[in-house]
């Protein structure tokens, strides 16, 4: 008897606490409730009325710079042709959508074509995707714009970063892995060069690359002897 009323006691006084507490808090939590239906509501406008449709104008935009980018007309790709516009225009005015982060994929790789390697650098930077062969390429192009701006640490850096994260496509993944050990090798760090030549010869074996690997792991592996 005395458990049972114990129990109906602490039930009882945990019920008068909780009226207590929404008594003193309604106020708040009304606030709080109302706040959330607000945002929720905002959000689903914003992406019905303002994202979904700057999304759509923005893919359609794009199809041209993507068209230009196939056969590498690089100025057309970053401003368009005059009726129909450029990447720079998609991620002026469609900024948030995937679509203008796309678009900074074409126009870091333009801009690198054409020679001006910090605005290559801007855009690739700038840009990432989960579709990891793009990323590949765009890592891949990045550490080429460093390159040209001898910013060779960032280079060797982003080289091997390209050769790692995509394994699937051996022959890009072995080339920018090449590029970064023979970097490593023009500005004295042997050792981390030598160590990259050996796990692109592990990893990718079949490509061209791994198969030139051998030369230059035996020369380093002497030199060093």
């Amino acid at each position: 008897m005395s458990e049972h009323h114990n129990a109906y006691t602490e039930e009882h006084d945990s019920a008068v606490k909780l009226l207590h507490f929404w008594q003193k808090n309604q106020k708040t939590i009304y606030t709080l409730v109302i706040a959330l239906i607000v945002i929720g509501g905002g959000w689903f406008g914003y992406t019905s009325y303002i994202l979904k449709p700057k999304e759509d104008k923005a893919a359609d935009a794009i199809a041209q710079v993507q068209m230009y980018f196939r056969v590498d007309s690089s100025n057309l790709v970053l401003n368009g042709d005059g009726q129909n516009k450029g990447a720079l225009y998609i991620i002026n005015n469609y900024g948030g959508t995937k679509t203008a982060n796309l678009a900074k994929f074409y126009a870091g790789v333009s801009y690198l074509h054409l020679g001006d390697f910090n605005n290559a650098v801007k855009y690739l930077k700038d840009f990432s995707t989960s579709a990891k062969q793009i990323q590949l390429l765009a890592l891949g192009n990045l550490g080429d714009a460093y390159a040209e701006l001898n910013q060779k640490d960032d280079a060797i850096a982003t080289y091997k970063k390209a050769g790692t994260i995509f394994e699937n496509d051996e022959a890009n993944s072995a080339e920018y892995l090449f590029r970064a050990a023979l970097l490593s090798e023009t500005i004295g760090k042997t050792k981390e060069a030598l160590e990259i030549y050996k796990d692109l010869k592990t990893k990718y074996p079949k490509t061209d690359k791994g198969f030139q690997a051998d030369k230059y792991i035996y020369r380093l592996s002497v030199e060093k002897n």
